[in-house]
């Protein structure tokens, strides 16, 4: 039998948690991988490493908005209390970070171009690309830390960046070939 009390706490730290979070996704919802990551895997020990990994490929792969793996991770935190405990976790969390940031860039859109010659607009738009790029850049990384943990998968994901800079290919090719080499045992987990 699950102990409501402790249901209770998980599911008001997710909303809590991502609620906190959702205002910050400058450039988007991947722009706060690296602290999903640290929240739910080493702050809160929702999930493991290896099933963040999982998460956000299959958040990834799936269609939809990027930040689909925020409602996983809530799935995840919420699991062990049950099942009924992981849905609700699941879409709490992903209502909390995407309520607050829609209801802000919803009256920051209504508002806008009565600023389209204003400096502070400008400075605020060149000022941001940069942030976000380094955000990204961070993502990145903790991306390669999470999900590779051989040299062959470092090599992988090495000629993947390689080629997705250097040439027009659809990254959905390389995913594929990646999966495939995984499933046989080429990339091991």
């Amino acid at each position: 039998m699950v102990d409501p009390s402790t249901a209770w706490d998980t599911w008001l730290q997710v909303v809590w948690t991502f609620l906190r979070l959702s205002l910050f996704s400058l450039g988007g919802g991947n722009t706060l991988l690296a602290e999903y990551h640290h929240l739910s895997v080493e702050r809160f020990g929702w999930i493991t490493s290896s099933q963040f990994a999982d998460l956000y490929a299959l958040a990834e792969a799936a269609p939809g908005p990027s930040s689909m793996i925020v409602g996983l991770l809530g799935l995840g935190a919420g699991w062990d209390h049950g099942l009924a405990w992981g849905l609700l976790c699941g879409v709490s969390a992903e209502v909390a970070v995407l309520l607050p940031s829609t209801v802000v860039m919803v009256t920051a859109a209504l508002s806008w171009n009565r600023l389209k010659d204003a400096p502070i607009r400008t400075a605020f738009e060149r000022g941001l690309g940069p942030i976000t790029l380094g955000i990204l850049f961070h993502v990145g990384l903790t991306v390669l830390r999470t999900a590779d943990h051989s040299v062959v998968a470092y090599l992988v994901s090495a000629v993947v960046c390689a080629l997705m800079l250097f040439t027009r290919i659809s990254p959905l090719y390389f995913m594929a070939v990646a999966g495939v080499l995984g499933a046989i045992g080429v990339i091991p987990s």
